[in-house]
C-alpha cells in the first residue's frame, strides 16, 4: 500500500509501505478520507513524532476490510469513523471510564501509525461504525468536532448566554456551532483579520476582528499568549472561561491579566481530546448524531480538498498559509 513516512523532522515520503498487521480485537479500515490538523503541521515539520518512522494522521473515515477475531466479521464493509486515541484501559483515569485522560495511552498518527495511508489498524473498540448516507468527509471531521463538544460540555455552557469564541481555526467554529445548536443566546467567533469572516458567516455564526463588550462564556481556541490574554479580557465577572488552544510557546500572563482572573472570580476550565466509551453514550456519537440528523452541518468548513497523492500540497498550504484555509481534507483510495 502507499503511505506517507515521516522518517524525521522534515523528512515526509509517500512510498510503498507493507499493509498494516491484524491481530484479534483490531480491524483493517480501508482510508477513504483523511483531514490535516492543524497539529500535523508542527508534528511533521518542526517537533516530530514519538518515534521514527511513523504514518501522521488522525482524523479520517473508511471502510473496514479485515478483522483479526472472527465474531468481528459483522463489521466487514461497514462504513465507519475512528477515536483515535487507544486508553491503556488500567489506570486510575480508565477505571473511571475517562479514556482522554488515560495515564498510558497509544493514539493513531503519532505514536503509531495513522491514517495518511491507503489503510489503517484500528481495534474494534476505537471504531463507529456509520450510516452509509453520512458523507466520508463529513464522518473524518468527527474527532475536531467531538473535540469542540468535549469544550463547550467541560465548560457547562447554559442556555441563554452569550458566547465569544478566540480563533477561527475548525475546532473554534465547531465550537460555535455546538453553542449555536445548545442554544447560546449568541455566539461570536473572534479572528485576527477579515480572513475567515466569509467561513465563518457561511456557518450562519458571527464573525468580529475584536471582542463587542464582554462575554458569559468564552472559549479561546489557539493557544498563544496572546489569544489567550485577549480571552481572559473579554470574560465578564463570573463568567466562564475554557481553555482549549494547544500552547503554541510557554504562556506567560502578565500581572494585570492574572489579576483579572482573581478580581473578576472567572470559572477556568482545561479541557483536552473528547470523551468516548465505544458505542456508549459520548461526545462522539453525539456528533455522529449531529451530522447524521443535519444537526451540524461541517462540510461548509471544508475549503481545500486535495488527492493522496498531493497531501503535500495540503501540508504546505498550512505550513506557509499560502491560502486561507479552515478544514483541508486529503480524499484516499478513489
Amino acid at each position: 500500500m502507499k503511505a506517507y513516512v515521516l522518517h524525521q523532522v522534515k523528512d515526509l515520503q509517500y512510498v510503498e509501505v507493507p499493509m498494516p498487521d491484524c491481530p484479534s480485537g483490531w480491524a483493517i479500515v480501508k482510508v477513504k478520507a483523511a483531514g490535516i490538523c492543524s497539529s500535523d503541521i508542527p508534528r511533521i515539520f518542526s517537533k516530530g513524532t514519538y518515534h521514527f518512522p511513523t504514518i501522521p494522521g488522525h482524523e479520517f473515515s473508511g471502510i473496514v476490510v479485515k478483522v483479526g477475531y472472527k465474531d468481528d466479521a459483522g463489521l466487514v464493509g461497514k462504513h465507519v469513523g475512528a477515536f483515535p486515541l487507544i486508553p491503556c484501559k488500567k489506570c486510575e483515569q480508565c477505571s473511571k471510564k475517562h479514556y482522554e485522560m488515560c495515564s498510558h495511552y497509544d493514539y493513531i498518527g503519532s505514536r503509531r501509525d495513522g491514517a495518511f495511508a491507503e489503510y489503517v489498524a484500528v481495534p474494534v473498540w476505537n471504531l463507529i461504525p456509520l450510516d452509509d448516507n453520512i458523507p466520508f468527509v463529513a464522518a473524518a471531521m468527527l474527532e475536531p468536532l467531538s473535540v469542540a463538544l468535549h469544550a463547550i460540555k467541560n465548560g457547562q455552557l447554559k442556555e441563554g448566554i452569550n458566547v465569544g469564541i478566540v480563533g477561527t481555526g475548525m475546532i473554534g467554529i465547531a465550537a460555535g456551532l455546538w453553542a449555536r445548536k445548545m442554544k447560546a443566546a449568541a455566539v461570536s467567533i473572534i479572528g485576527r483579520s477579515e480572513d475567515k469572516r466569509q467561513i465563518v458567516e457561511k456557518c450562519g455564526l458571527t464573525y468580529c476582528t475584536q471582542a463587542v463588550g464582554e462575554y458569559d462564556f468564552v472559549i479561546e481556541a489557539v493557544g498563544t499568549p496572546t489569544a489567550v490574554n485577549s480571552a481572559i479580557s473579554m470574560v465578564k465577572p463570573g463568567g466562564s472561561l475554557v481553555l482549549l488552544g494547544n500552547p503554541s510557546s510557554d504562556i506567560l500572563l502578565g500581572q494585570d491579566i492574572y489579576w483579572r482572573i482573581l478580581r473578576k472570580q472567572l470559572h477556568l476550565y482545561g479541557t483536552w481530546n473528547s470523551a468516548y466509551d465505544g458505542i456508549n453514550p459520548s461526545d462522539w456519537i453525539e456528533a455522529v448524531d449531529a451530522i447524521g440528523s443535519g444537526g451540524i452541518d461541517v462540510l461548509p468548513l471544508v475549503t481545500h480538498v486535495f488527492t493522496q497523492e498531493c497531501l503535500m500540497t495540503g501540508l504546505e498550504l498550512m505550513r506557509d498559509k499560502k491560502e486561507t484555509y479552515c478544514k483541508v481534507m486529503t480524499l484516499w483510495n478513489e
